[in-house]
């Protein structure tokens, strides 16, 4: 085993790996059962998808070949946008559970806003607010809301999301809506939190790298560490859950291996100021299900 991640407490008082294993991927579902074995045999606890990355069976199957005990784990998926309204939304809970093949999910997050139907949006919320109520779920939260989505739900509904799992990268921070999370209690969770978003995307964006920047790699050297080592530290010690996605082994062993260093203030302050306000991902405000071709599968 490589290591274990701390804990951090959410606002409802569950505690949940501060790291863990991120698999959007749905070209390499073939490869997601094992990704969780070798990911839970190297420490991880945490495991993140969502129902439109069409991998939830193998997850569960990866779990459950692991040999750990469900009590030990924290298994996180996502309502997709399709599925937006009350009674949708509990009819997809249950079929994401099934595929899961588990009794309860420890978070369970609205993937987009979906501002062109924000009602349902709402009302996909108050029934994810009826399955922690019944045990279904030990917590419940939000992704891709800004600032003006958070307070539009939470003026709708009881529950204050627990997490809003965002897009943050030293070339995107983020910052005043990572402050929105913290004043209103809400953990940040930071997903292509080693720039992948960025490198990944289109023009201009294509080709940026956060891991080749000359302040991460210094920073690799001064620690004996590799740049992806410290940009996930910096998320650690920045107080964010953070979930680096992988399906090799070697990399998924690197990833965990970062809890026998700390960056130092002025290390933190040299990789904030990489920030670009570089977005790699769909901007939430435009983003909707007739912007995407993902769509979850029986």
């Amino acid at each position: 085993m490589s290591g274990e991640s701390p804990l951090i407490t959410l606002n409802n008082g569950v505690k949940m790996p501060a790291l863990g294993l991120g698999v959007l991927d749905r070209s390499a579902r073939e490869k997601t059962a094992g990704a969780v074995q070798s990911a839970i045999a190297n420490g991880y606890r945490l495991i993140d998808t969502a129902a439109a990355y069409g991998n939830e069976r193998q997850v569960g199957e990866g779990l459950r070949a692991s040999g750990v005990d469900r009590a030990e784990m924290f298994i996180t998926t996502k309502l997709w946008m399709s599925d937006y309204g009350h009674e949708a939304a509990l009819r997809a809970f249950d079929v994401s559970r099934r595929k899961l093949g588990v009794d309860y999910v420890d978070l369970y997050l609205l993937h987009w806003p979906m501002p062109s139907n924000f009602e349902a949006t709402v009302a996909a919320y108050q029934a994810v607010e009826t399955l922690l109520a019944d045990g279904a779920v030990r917590a419940i939260g939000v992704s891709n809301f800004k600032p003006a989505h958070l307070h539009t739900l939470m003026e709708r509904t009881t529950v204050v999301p627990a997490v809003n799992q965002i897009e943050v990268h030293p070339y995107f921070l983020q910052r005043d809506l990572r402050e929105t999370n913290a004043r209103l209690g809400i953990a940040t969770e930071s997903w292509s939190p080693l720039g992948r978003s960025v490198r990944e995307a289109p023009a201009p964006s294509a080709g940026q790298d956060p891991l080749a920047h000359p302040i991460v790699v210094q920073l690799a050297a001064k620690y004996h560490k590799t740049p992806a080592q410290v940009v996930l530290r910096w998320h650690i010690d920045h107080g964010f859950v953070t979930i680096p996605k992988s399906f090799r082994p070697e990399r998924i062993a690197e990833n965990i291996h970062i809890f026998d260093f700390a960056l130092t203030a002025e290390d933190l302050a040299a990789i904030d100021a990489m920030d670009m306000g570089l977005r790699g991902g769909p901007d939430p405000d435009q983003f909707d299900l007739s912007r995407t071709a993902f769509r979850v599968e029986d």
